[in-house]
């Protein structure tokens, strides 16, 4: 099975916005602040989604189809020894498949503990992170030009951690400026 890159976004959007239409005729309200944590976490996903499981090359100046064969589950293509192929790609193909690992998924440790207080701490989010990405190697399983990979499951996991430093330390310089601002002005 064939899934175009526009097809799949589509569908995700669908869904989206109808998991979003339930919740608000549930609770009868918007609320404007998580809606908008929400949007920063769809369109993190739909970057991830993008990057993660369509061909990086284009074919025409499009982006190639995802192509799903649950025929390829008794085959599949898994590296579980982390880093043991790095040294066969050049410096480029290193950097780039290293940086956007990480990069990919620092938004997620970042809007994860905004969106869920109950991820209230480094390990929660490290966690939630690790089980994104090890669904995303778990799919790719069905992929016949995709690898399941530990490096993956790794520098997506120390993308994550290094997004949950970001807002930790955005939350700690945001409550010293309020406790600073309060001190000035009841003196």
């Amino acid at each position: 099975m064939k899934l175009g890159f526009f097809t799949t976004e589509s569908l995700f959007t669908v869904v989206w916005l109808l998991a979003r239409a339930v919740v608000w005729i549930k609770n009868r309200r918007i609320d404007l602040r998580r809606e908008a944590a929400l949007l920063l976490m769809y369109v993190n996903l739909a970057v991830i989604i993008r990057f993660v499981f369509f061909p990086w090359d284009m074919a025409d100046g499009r982006i190639q189809p995802l192509v799903i064969d649950m025929a390829r589950l008794s085959q599949p293509k898994v590296n579980l020894i982390p880093f043991v192929n790095i040294h066969k790609f050049d410096i480029k193909w290193i950097l780039q498949n290293v940086g956007g690992n990480v990069a990919l998924f620092i938004p997620s440790g970042i809007v994860l503990p905004i969106l869920y207080k109950r991820l209230d701490s480094f390990w929660k989010v490290t966690l939630a992170g690790f089980l994104i990405s090890l669904s995303i190697e778990l799919i790719q399983l069905m992929m016949p030009d995709r690898v399941t990979d530990v490096d993956d499951l790794i520098l997506n996991t120390l993308g994550v951690m290094i997004g949950y430093g970001i807002y930790a330390l955005f939350t700690k310089l945001t409550r010293h400026a309020k406790g600073r601002g309060k001190r000035t002005n009841d003196g």
